[in-house]
């Protein structure tokens, strides 16, 4: 423990701890799947609070192995016991990514996909080619990075194949492997009269699905493969949206769908008539 203590201390990181966790630290090998809540202070003495997990809903879930982009986070949670509540004070080389990992986060808690708004490249290009990331506390922070405090409450460690991961922590062939799956998900909850929840495996695999298509070039083989995909997903998280009664997010999808297709028999037309 006191090894623990030094090594962090000596990558630029204080922990202190608030509630001792019990049993024995468990082994974080590579698939090991950590839940805990998180709240993120700054570390002056207004300690303002950045993010809550427990405000957001739903604890955060760290899969070991996967190059989360907060490394800090991974080696923080290896000196952990499961129900230990401990604070870490982590110098600005680990919080540098803090904005863009704090935007991803805050949009899977809204139902969006983490990467929206983000081109498939490296943290730090995107810290410096984007002007904002849509929310004036993380733009404060990319611009002038800062130290910042993690209060982590560390819940459940969970042996690799005991779980099933997350759609946003899936790699990109396990996303398009579990699409078929979760779809089926969402036509079994649909026929059981849970829509909410059939609507909520839609937009997973949909999500899935729109994450890998930003990897492609729009009109490839590949991207045209992946929409052919989205489509009928899309249809289904429609009618789960008419039977909720939220007809302003069904006409704009609907509409998206007939303008793409009536794009593509204009385009099929005019092959024909050269």
């Amino acid at each position: 423990m006191v090894e623990q203590f030094l090594q962090l201390s000596a990558d630029g990181i204080q922990k202190t701890i608030i509630h001792a966790g019990t049993g024995e630290p468990p082994s974080f090998c590579d698939g090991t799947k950590a839940s805990f809540h998180y709240r993120t202070l700054s570390a002056d003495g207004a300690r303002t609070v950045i993010d809550d997990s427990r405000a957001q809903g739903k604890p955060m879930e760290l899969i070991f192995g996967k190059k989360f982009r907060l490394p800090v986070w991974e080696s923080v949670l290896r000196t952990m016991r499961e129900g230990e509540s401990s604070e870490f004070h982590c110098s600005t080389k680990h919080t540098a990514l803090y904005p863009l990992v704090s935007k991803s986060l805050r949009n899977i808690a809204a139902g969006r996909d983490p990467l929206e708004g983000q081109r498939h490249c490296c943290g730090v290009t995107q810290m410096h080619e984007h002007h904002s990331l849509g929310y004036p506390d993380l733009d404060e922070l990319q611009r002038d990075p800062k130290p910042l405090i993690f209060h982590i409450d560390l819940l459940k460690v969970e042996a690799p194949g005991s779980y099933r991961q997350d759609p946003w922590a899936m790699s990109d062939d396990e996303k398009l492997a579990a699409v078929p799956s979760i779809h089926e998900e969402g036509n079994q909850l649909f026929r059981e009269g849970r829509v909410q929840a059939a609507s909520e495996k839609y937009h997973n695999a949909i999500a899935c699905l729109k994450n890998l298509q930003m990897k492609e070039k729009p009109g490839d083989e590949s991207w045209i493969r992946l929409d052919l995909m989205i489509t009928p997903l899309l249809l289904n998280y429609c009618q789960c949206k008419l039977q909720l009664g939220e007809y302003y997010e069904v006409l704009e999808h609907c509409s998206s769908i007939l303008n793409k297709y009536e794009g593509e028999r204009e385009r099929e037309r005019e092959r024909n008539c050269s």
